[in-house]
């Protein structure tokens, strides 16, 4: 059923690690695309060797995270500080369709498969960069990780309790996140404008400014009112009550938001009308948010007797909640179990772990299980020697030279 998968026929060269631009390939691999990996031993991906991993396991090839965004991929490996290496790459180049990088700004054009070098080798590609910063700019240089990335772009000082200090996403990082999904949207609608005109384009997503949107209005409150958003923990403006309430059992969690007074109505009654829900302070949501400390330490009395499954048994009244998930959680829940969201891989060093399954389900594609994340320049023979037309002793020779590395 390979054929049928919709990216079939389209190769990337993918010069991405770590997050933010492996996650933005794998929904392509996913869907058929024949992603080619351009790594070097030179400077290991992050991901490749960064726990956690299978019990017994270790090694380049086996973190966790390296398994889960980079099933149904390809590598090779290619020192790009080499003018040998540049060459083959450029190679590669005239027959793919797609180049995608999330290095510094800069690093690409001084490796010589910058924008302006690539469209002449192939005039309709489609090159993507996703660097923190940007490609031009005072800033072009400045380097970093989600962290970083959700630091200067805001979300750390609007994220948390307003006693204490920021704490951000935790582990929901904008490069593993909302940036990679605006990179594979933009890439996707690239795709189509070349269909439809046979142009290429170079897409730019600075990472910073793909996380900038997801402060809501925090910008435009300081642009237009000069007023600072303030740490609102687990509160929202326009909603009451909203927060995460401790539930009965080991550290387990619930969320509950009220948007409307009906909402507010279901909740009261589903909690047995208890005598406070009844006094005036708590009539209307504006009320409510004037005494919404209160609120939140009734709310989590009633919750505190309950498990965090019969508290989001409330569900079925049409009210906003739901559990606190960890990890584990997630591998089990029901409905991604029942969706088959989660392929299990078995990979020959990392063991059975874990994979993303497609972004879509698609009526004309028969299930499948992902392929198993590649090992550091697995498919060297098969890049440099089937589709480039390498002899054996070329390869050797470019080995030995530390090209091919």
């Amino acid at each position: 059923m390979e054929s049928k998968l919709p990216m079939s026929g389209i190769r990337v060269l993918d010069f991405t690690w770590v997050a933010a631009g492996p996650r933005a390939t794998l929904p392509l691999a996913n869907m058929g695309a024949e992603v080619i990996k351009v790594e070097s031993a030179r400077r290991i991906d992050l991901s490749r060797g960064r726990p956690p991993f299978a019990e017994g396991k270790s090694g380049i090839n086996a973190g966790a995270n390296w398994v889960m965004i980079n099933a149904d991929k390809l590598s090779i490996t290619l020192n790009m500080t080499k003018p040998k290496a540049v060459e083959i790459a450029c190679r590669l180049v005239a027959i793919s369709d797609i180049v995608i990088d999330n290095m510094t700004g800069g690093v690409m054009e001084r490796w010589g498969v910058g924008y302006q070098s690539l469209v002449k080798i192939k005039p309709d590609i489609i090159v993507v960069s996703m660097p923190v910063m940007g490609t031009n700019g005072p800033y072009k240089e400045f380097g970093g990780y989600g962290m970083g990335v959700e630091a200067i772009g805001g979300i750390k000082q609007i994220s948390g309790f307003p006693s204490r200090m920021p704490v951000g996403t935790g582990f929901a990082f904008p490069d593993a996140g909302p940036n990679p999904a605006h990179a594979t949207v933009a890439i996707l609608a690239a795709l189509h404008h070349r269909f439809k005109t046979g142009k290429g384009q170079y897409i730019e997503i600075a990472q910073y400014e793909s996380t900038i949107c997801w402060t809501g209005t925090a910008i435009l409150e300081y642009s237009v009112n000069k007023t600072l958003q303030a740490r609102l923990g687990n509160h929202l403006p326009y909603a009451c009550p909203h927060g995460a309430y401790r539930c009965k059992g080991n550290d387990e969690w619930c969320v509950i938001g009220i948007f409307s007074e009906k909402e507010w109505g279901e909740l009261v009654q589903a909690m047995g009308s208890p005598p406070w829900a009844k006094e005036p302070k708590f009539a209307t949501m504006e009320k409510r948010k004037k005494n919404e400390d209160e609120l939140d330490h009734l709310i989590a009395e009633w919750c505190m007797q309950r498990s965090r499954e019969e508290v989001m048994a409330l569900q079925k009244k049409g009210i906003p909640v739901g559990i606190v998930q960890n990890a584990r959680d997630v591998l089990e829940d029901p409905h991604l179990k029942a969706r088959n969201y989660f392929r299990y891989v078995n990979n020959s060093e990392a063991g059975v772990l874990p994979c993303f399954g497609p972004i879509a389900r698609l009526s004309a594609v028969a299930e499948r299980v992902p392929r198993p994340a590649p090992l550091l320049g697995e498919h060297n023979d098969r890049i440099f020697g089937e589709l480039l037309g390498m002899s054996e002793e070329e390869i050797n020779q470019l080995i030995v030279e530390e090209v091919i590395y």
